[in-house]
């Protein structure tokens, strides 16, 4: 039976947190300015000196504490089971007051979240055509999806997924000690071809 993708409610993100989300970071894309950034900006892919994990939910905002932090009752939750396993899973935000990355705007949607047990890698692919699927549903134009620089594989999957990069906010995670050293990458998916 192959793998199927299933909607869910905010109730059962306690299911969809306990899929891991985190990869090993081994190279990022350092940013460097050409003329002081009116030349342009080059991206470079530089090797971290020493490889680390890094893990989105170890900074305590994990999927069960989303629908605190905003109004999720127009999000839509996604799950990639086998056998009755959860394997993946996807998250897209829409029409929700409070959500910065949505710029106010009704015809973009953020593809908020996006994890898959290690070997399920090739699920992420239709996870995220299903989000894009979805936000067209509603009217969507464009698809947008935060990243940073030092994930760089996610960087790639965008890419190959058709996004193009839309933003690079250099200082995006100033007020975040954690992440002040990373660079806010923004990528977008036009959804009406």
């Amino acid at each position: 039976m192959p793998v199927q993708i299933i909607e869910i409610g905010p109730g059962d993100l306690r299911e969809y947190g306990r899929i891991p989300s985190r990869f090993e970071v081994k190279a990022s894309l350092q940013v460097e300015l050409i003329d002081g950034g009116l030349g342009g900006v080059l991206l470079k892919q530089v090797a971290v000196e020493t490889p680390y994990w890094k893990d989105y939910d170890a900074s305590g905002d994990t999927p069960v504490d989303w629908p605190t932090s905003f109004d999720v009752s127009n999000w839509g939750f996604f799950l990639a089971k086998d056998r009755g396993r959860a394997v993946g899973g996807a998250a897209v935000a829409f029409a929700s007051t409070g959500t910065d990355m949505l710029e106010g705007r009704k015809d973009l949607s953020v593809f908020w979240d996006l994890r898959v047990r290690p070997e399920y890698r090739g699920v992420g692919i239709a996870l995220f055509r299903h989000a894009a699927g979805w936000s067209r549903e509603r009217g969507c134009l464009q698809m947008k999806v935060e990243t940073q620089n030092t994930n760089l594989p996610a960087c790639r999957f965008y890419q190959r997924m058709g996004c193009e990069l839309g933003e690079i906010h250099r200082f995006g995670y100033a007020n975040v000690p954690e992440m002040k050293h990373e660079v806010m990458l923004c990528w977008f998916l036009d959804l009406d071809r």
